[in-house]
């Protein structure tokens, strides 16, 4: 895995890193996962800004989303490549009902705001699933709990992070 600066990011050293990225740098070192944050110089709210960014495909960016599955929340690490379908995220998940969580109650469950959501570094666990389409790209990029911090890391990586379920999301 290339972990080196991308395009126009530097890596950064934990002690200069701000108390949400901070956070999320403990939980992935806790977790045994090598994944050094990067800082961008502007804000990444987007899967297409990150990507550009980084110099990557948009596909490898793992944007972190959080929606109500039957009213309980999932957060969904899904590729930059397409957006979740909610009736395939429904169906994969055997439930009723798929729909985005609002603002307030993303940042209230995972202490972040929408365009820097990383997969950790929450208050609590979030129940997690990951996007087969990750699977594709040698590094997934994801946020690191703002919008102008990134972090570097496999597929399995991701996975064992989260200790996420891998499914399909968008049927494309």
């Amino acid at each position: 895995m290339n972990t080196e600066a991308p395009l126009h990011a530097y890596i950064v050293d934990a002690s200069a890193l701000s108390e949400k990225s901070r956070r999320v740098h403990d939980d992935v070192r806790a977790a045994g996962v090598e994944s050094p944050i990067h800082e961008l110089p502007a804000s990444a709210h987007t899967a297409v800004a990150a990507a550009a960014a980084l110099g990557c495909d948009v596909g490898a960016i793992g944007s972190s989303l959080l929606f109500l599955v039957d009213e309980e929340p999932l957060l969904v690490m899904t590729s930059g490549r397409h957006r979740v379908d909610t009736e395939v995220l429904a169906a994969a998940m055997g439930a009723e009902q798929a729909k985005m969580a609002p603002a307030k109650l993303v940042k209230e469950l995972t202490g972040q705001v929408i365009g820097g959501v990383a997969p950790v570094g929450h208050p609590a666990r979030i129940r997690t699933v990951v996007d087969d389409a990750l699977r594709a790209y040698p590094t997934v990029w994801t946020a690191a709990g703002v919008a102008n911090t990134v972090m570097p890391m496999t597929f399995e990586n991701l996975v064992a992070l989260t200790d996420g379920t891998v499914i399909t999301v968008a049927n494309d």
